[in-house]
């Protein structure tokens, strides 16, 4: 294979497999570390211990000092939060090795059987999380996996595929495989003789000339034992990755060759990992209740808040079009006699009515048989399933067990230190979603302590806390989650409102159809009718309601792709070719003969056309994608050198700031070879950044490099000066270089191709969490607190496309007011996510505020506060919605007499009593895109 240079190799894999931050940073060091020490068989470990302690004995994130006595070849610790992707980091590590030629031939090492299937799961292509995915050097010649169950097969030794391909050769294994004995005294059967290659599998690894360890969950193995075997191997280079880099046991020791270090607080910071909250509840002393009663109290305030989330995450999961997230709540008990009483409790008629009897799982060493492999079988598929809320555990879980959709964790008897340990909190910090949507509760692991609260925040304030801060949730009446149970809402369009009513008009419900309803629907249903009615179809046969619902569930979506305006729908022809494809439809489900006229059908297809004309804003559904890749890249100008004033380091010591502000030295020849040129010094750190291709802009790399030196020059004559200058502070020179070029950055003009999938689109359901007493009002009463605004559902519409609506500001429910109060508004309504395809030009989804109807114009309406009308996150999605709407306008058919679209931004400001759309529209910025003709083409 082609060998890629190292620094251009550790910018492809870090963009090619979307590497975040610190991982990306672990691969800089380990190219940087391979530069140091060339691994290779039986290599000077002395000398390599030296020079990486030269670079990283004492960095604010690494404290290399020596390696573990028990292994005989280089190896370096690389210490990663739980949740940020340690095994997506080992697959960089393999990438990068194998792209650059140092090896093709790599041992990943797992601690425990859950762990090692979860590896083979993850270096499979067919795996969600396949770990090379666009890696072009394995696309076509994935690595060989060797594992315990095929090795013997001799594939390992052979070294290609079945097709002869020569390629990369990962084995994977427990770490028993390699170290236990069998009965009878005999070694491992991969320590036992092979007629294929005339020794054992384990002796031919041992003897490879650039074989690579990686160890998952390092710290599982500095025990002798373990040691001992790891030793035997003989690899060239050892890469360990664990989130708790010291051993385990009673003699707990720290590593003492760390050389990346990236904590939880910094995880939490950057947004990697869940946020950690602490719950309590509200008006509550727990001093004021004996044991018991407090362990029921927060048993049951945990489950408050399990369900709670329940249905914030189904809600975000439908507003959406995502996979739903069914949570779990972990209760951490004292010992297992401990946690049988718990499971007994929670499973008893006494708590909830019983309603979480068959829904827990009790996971200790006191269970045992067919209960503990039914109970460790839903463990490993509880992120799937569904079928648990509970489980409840003795202490600490285990690595490996690593899921995404723990929310609450109730810890019984425990004090805040061992509350605010990796191992309790990391379980439930991974993202479900894989990064953090922006909603609260989904980016959020809550820890239910009624008599821990205080301590806990205090204990978070310590500059050695698992947090720097935490979050505080109430439960209970005049809390954050209110003590009711969840209810989540669903609202339909005006129009499957009004056939819902007319069913509900012809048919009386029979027993089970009431009785199938859960709490939480029938508490949504009874929401409904609270709410002001919209006035139902006046169908007066069941058969014709059926007929409606056929409409508009099955003809309805075939239809807008076929007429080219909305108005259509009142074309005589159109009606009959839907009532035709309609009475089709239904005689395939009645047969033959359909309990209905062609004349009764015929009448109730022209009154839903009607209605739809009327109670609808016609959105097209528009697919917009570029003609051609979006080009970008950097101007050439020239750099503001005028306060560089840096000074030339020691060629001993290099001085590093922390965040901290404390100081730290590393060794000035930390950089390996000296470049021919001082430009290189830069360049080098430059083309880290991934928005920066070097083949692309290599010209002006160089020359802003050309600038710096010659910078550095007219202040200091003496050429060694100059070149410490570059050499200690090339990371800071490159970051303030790139901060200047990304204000000279250009994007190509981009030609879009237009397709016209729909005259308009179907207005979805939207989805509210109704949970709390009071929680539905009138749109005129705002509420008591206006920070609160977002917890009610408000109705009493009558231009609103939907009979309910949620503001997430007082300021859009007084839009909402202006909007029902003023003449020329005929329809308005506030879409759900997904009801439009917006996304700007970093391709992140744009959702619009309002969209409203005029008499003479359509307009997707946003209100801002007056501060944020500058901002260049506001401006580029105003940019992308104003493109829309040019392109919704040019796209419709002249002779459809359809309104032109146009984009409003407003600032809170200019949202007054007395305020009309027309009016704003003349005072605010109405943004339109007149360079963009000839800029697309319908498809």
């Amino acid at each position: 294979m082609q060998v890629a240079d190292p620094k251009r190799a550790v910018t492809q894999v870090a963009q090619r497999l979307s590497l975040r931050k610190p991982q990306a940073e672990a691969l800089r060091r380990l190219d940087d570390i391979v530069d140091l020490i060339g691994p290779a068989k039986e290599a000077d470990v002395d000398a390599a211990r030296a020079a990486v302690r030269a670079a990283y004995g004492n960095l604010p994130d690494a404290t290399f000092e020596d390696f573990d006595n028990r292994f005989n070849f280089p190896h370096f610790c690389f210490s990663l939060a739980t949740g940020v992707g340690k095994t997506r980091l080992m697959g960089a590590f393999i990438s990068y090795l194998y792209m650059t030629g140092k090896s093709r031939n790599f041992f990943v090492l797992a601690p425990n059987l859950t762990i090692y299937d979860k590896l083979l799961a993850d270096f499979q292509p067919s795996s969600r999380k396949y770990v090379f995915r666009g890696i072009e050097a394995f696309a076509n010649n994935a690595p060989l996996i060797v594992n315990a169950e095929n090795y013997e097969e001799g594939r390992g030794v052979r070294g290609t595929d079945l097709f002869g391909r020569e390629g990369a050769i990962i084995n994977i294994f427990n770490i028993s495989k390699i170290n236990s004995e069998v009965r009878g005294g005999n070694a491992p059967r991969i320590k036992r003789l092979q007629e294929y290659i005339g020794d054992s599998y384990f002796a031919y690894l041992s003897e490879l000339d650039d074989l690579v360890l990686l160890m998952d969950e390092a710290h599982r193995y500095r025990g002798s034992a373990g040691a001992r075997a790891i030793a035997e191997l003989k690899p060239i280079l050892g890469l360990e990755v664990t989130a708790t880099p010291k051993t385990v046991g009673t003699k707990s020791e720290e590593f003492k060759n760390v050389v990346f270090r990236y904590d939880l607080p910094s995880a939490m910071e950057d947004g990697y990992v869940k946020e950690p909250a602490v719950g309590t509840r509200a008006n509550f002393d727990p001093k004021s209740v004996d044991e018991a009663t407090l362990e029921r109290i927060k048993l049951e305030d945990g489950v408050n808040y399990h369900e709670h989330v329940k249905v914030a995450l189904e809600t975000y999961a439908r507003q959406y079009d995502v996979r739903v997230v069914r949570p779990f709540m972990l209760v951490v008990t004292q010992d297992t006699s401990h946690a049988r009483q718990v499971r007994e409790f929670v499973e008893s008629e006494g708590f909830f009515d019983g309603r979480y009897k068959g829904r827990v799982i009790e996971i200790h060493s006191g269970t045992k048989g067919e209960e503990s492999d039914e109970n460790a079988l839903r463990l490993l598929n509880i992120e799937k399933s569904g079928d648990t809320d509970i489980v409840i555990h003795v202490n600490k879980l285990k690595e490996g067990w690593d899921v995404s959709n723990l929310f609450t964790i109730v810890p019984l008897r425990a004090s805040a230190s061992d509350i605010l340990t990796e191992q309790t909190l990391g379980r439930g910090l991974r993202l479900p979603y894989g990064k953090r949507t922006g909603v609260a509760v989904v980016d959020q692991l809550t820890v239910i302590a009624h008599e821990r609260f205080n301590d806990l925040i205090e204990k978070a304030k310590e500059d050695n806390g698992i947090t720097r801060r935490l979050k505080t949730v109430t439960i209970g009446d005049g809390g954050d989650v209110p003590a009711s149970k969840p209810v989540i809402v669903t609202a339909p369009s005006i129009i499957e409102q009004m056939v819902i009513q007319a069913e509900a008009q012809v048919t009386t419900p029979t027993s089970s159809e009431t009785t199938s309803l859960t709490y939480d629907q029938a508490a949504a249903s009874q929401m409904l009718g609270a709410a002001e009615s919209a006035p139902p179809f006046l169908f007066e046969k069941r058969e014709e309601v059926r007929l409606a619902k056929t409409v508009l569930s099955v003809v309805m979506p075939e239809i807008s792709r076929q007429v080219s305006s909305i108005r259509e729908l009142e074309n005589p022809e159109v009606v009959q070719r839907i009532t035709q494809t309609a009475l089709a439809a239904q005689k395939m489900q009645d047969g033959l003969f359909p309990p209905i006229t062609e004349a009764q059908a015929t009448a109730v297809v022209e009154e839903v056309c009607k209605q739809l004309v009327q109670r609808t804003i016609a959105i097209p559904r528009l697919t917009i994608t570029p003609k051609e890749q979006v080009s970008f890249g950097f101007s050439l100008f020239q750099l503001d050198l005028k306060s560089w004033n840096y000074q030339p380091l020691s060629k001993e010591l290099l001085i590093q700031v922390l965040r901290t502000e404390d100081r730290r030295t590393i060794s000035g020849e930390a950089g390996g070879e000296t470049p021919a040129h001082l430009e290189d010094y830069i360049v080098a750190k430059l083309v880290d950044y991934p928005e920066i291709d070097y083949d692309a802009h290599a010209a002006i790399l160089y020359d802003f490099a050309g600038q710096v030196v010659a910078h550095f020059r007219h202040k200091h004559s003496d050429e060694e000066k100059v070149r410490a200058v570059l050499q200690g502070h090339a990371r800071h020179i490159a970051e303030a270089i790139f901060v200047q070029m990304k204000q000279h950055m250009w994007r190509g003009q981009t030609c879009y191709r237009v397709t016209v999938n729909s005259a308009f689109d179907q207005l979805r359901p939207q989805t509210f969490d109704g949970t709390g007493t009071g929680i539905v009002r009138k749109f005129t009463e705002a509420a008591e607190k206006l920070s609160e605004t977002k917890r009610f559902i408000f109705t009493g519409f009558s231009k609103n496309c939907y009979q309910m609506a949620k503001f997430d500001s007082d300021t859009e429910r007084r839009m909402a007011t202006l909007l029902e109060r003023d003449p020329s508004v005929r329809l308005w309504m506030k879409p759900g996510p997904n009801q439009f395809k917006i996304f700007d030009t970093d391709g992140n989804p744009y959702q619009p505020d309002f969209v409203v109807e005029t008499a003479t114009e359509k307009l997707i309406m946003e209100t801002k506060r007056a501060n944020d009308m500058t901002d260049q996150i506001v401006l580029r999605k105003a940019d992308s919605a104003a493109l829309w709407c040019f392109i919704a306008t040019e796209s419709q058919s002249p002779a459809s007499g359809d309104k032109p679209w146009s984009y409003l931004l407003v600032p809170e400001t200019a949202v007054l009593e007395n305020a009309t759309v027309a009016g704003l529209a003349s005072t605010c910025i109405r943004i339109a895109d007149t360079d963009l003709r000839g800029r697309f083409e319908m498809g």
